[in-house]
């Protein structure tokens, strides 16, 4: 959304979705809260667009003179094992680096002892008085990540140091930070670390599965940053006992942003939601083109109308299912796309899906299909994350439906 070129790309789903939420986050750095720390969550499917939103909310907040600092914490971090002070040393290594590259270099006295003391720990020479102050966490972070042995003797060694550590970011990164970035006419510092929703939801030796350890459990920290951020945090969330204790631990409810209706809760079809799904597909083909022109070239891309619609149907509104779904149709045949091949694509993805789904799955599915509701851990982990299911929201709330690929099956048909 930074780049001129890929705003061409870029459709506006709010409208449908059923609520503002990049605009929500937005006022809160804003409007309610432009001098004070704020720290958000938001969560929704993998694949609907959560990244693409917040590319849109960083350029949006570096419109009005706010020092954005946006990364995605799955290229440093083990998603399969990450820990509190994995989080802490990526957002202080990103917010250093994103300093640097401005000529704004600090260098923590915190850090400059800790890292000394890491290096004499895990034997690892850093030579932190040569280097900036983001590499010198990157040294150490690179050479951890792939070594699960040295990765825990790495937090064994920080655990007890977590506090000083958030103390260090606050007091010698952060604030400092701040107040040379506002000699450059910069309003705040907002820090948004993307792709923790991507954790896996494993058992930590506490006991506790990883999302409800990291947010819930180890949240309080998480909250502790004297500046803007911003954290994607796992869907189960929403759908697990410990909510109400996560919104407890960051004062805040977590913002959802859920998948684009393709169809209203009666099941009749949702126009608008179709509407602005093709204007995504025929963006990709005409960037640039406005839809009054670029819907007479849907039979260039398509051959008929009634084709694309039916993709964006069989979508379910999850944006990475249609654009799969397409790039499956183009490695089959070049445009124009027949139904015939969208069809025969549709009917493979039916078939790879169901083939995961177990007799007493298909019961819930159809318990799903027939009431448009869904509640507890259990459903989520089995229907939502393997994107049996989608939510959508309307005005009454959040409301179920079953991927539309697997409508047709005929476990759910016919039972």
């Amino acid at each position: 959304m930074g780049d001129a070129e890929d705003r061409k790309y870029y459709i506006d789903f709010s409208k449908v979705r059923g609520a503002r939420i990049i605009e929500e986050l937005g006022r809160t750095i804003t409007r309610l809260s432009p001098d004070q720390p704020t720290c958000q969550l938001f969560t929704g499917h993998i694949g609907c667009g959560k990244s693409t939103e917040l590319l849109r909310l960083k350029a949006e907040l570096e419109q009005q003179a706010f020092h954005v600092v946006y990364f995605e914490s799955s290229q440093s971090l083990d998603m399969a094992d990450v820990d509190v002070t994995d989080i802490l040393l990526a957002i202080a290594r990103e917010v250093s680096q994103s300093l640097e590259a401005i000529k704004i270099n600090l260098k923590p006295g915190y850090f400059k002892t800790l890292f000394t003391d890491i290096s004499n720990f895990l034997l690892t020479p850093i030579e932190v008085s040569e280097i900036q102050f983001s590499a010198g966490i990157a040294n150490i972070t690179t050479r951890t990540k792939d070594s699960p042995k040295l990765r825990n003797q790495l937090r064994q060694y920080l655990e007890p140091r977590t506090n000083g550590i958030i103390e260090s970011i606050n007091n010698e990164l952060l604030k400092p930070a701040q107040d040379l970035l506002k000699k450059y006419g910069k309003k705040g510092l907002v820090v948004i670390v993307d792709n923790l929703d991507r954790v896996d939801n494993s058992i930590k030796p506490s006991g506790y599965y990883q999302p409800e350890y990291l947010f819930v459990e180890r949240g309080e920290q998480l909250n502790q940053l004297n500046c803007h951020v911003l954290y994607t945090i796992p869907l189960v969330l929403i759908f697990s006992n410990a909510l109400g204790r996560l919104t407890n631990r960051f004062g805040v409810d977590p913002k959802v942003l859920p998948m684009v209706p393709v169809q209203q809760r009666d099941g009749s079809e949702c126009y608008e939601g179709i509407l602005r799904l093709q204007q995504l597909v025929m963006a990709r083909a005409f960037p640039g083109v406005d839809w009054g022109i670029s819907q007479s070239l849907i039979t260039e891309v398509f051959d008929s109308p009634d084709t694309l619609k039916q993709l964006c149907l069989a979508s379910g509104g999850h944006v990475r299912n249609l654009l799969m779904l397409l790039y499956r149709c183009l490695q089959r045949e070049d445009p124009p796309i027949s139904r015939e091949c969208l069809d025969s694509v549709i009917r493979q993805r039916r078939n790879e899906l169901s083939l995961a789904i177990s007799l007493q799955e298909w019961d819930w599915l159809r318990d799903v299909s027939k009431h448009k509701d869904l509640r507890g851990q259990d459903g989520y982990q089995v229907l939502i994350r393997n994107m049996f299911v989608f939510e959508y929201r309307d005005y009454d709330g959040s409301w179920f439906d079953v991927n539309p690929i697997l409508a047709e099956a005929k476990e759910l048909v016919f039972g």
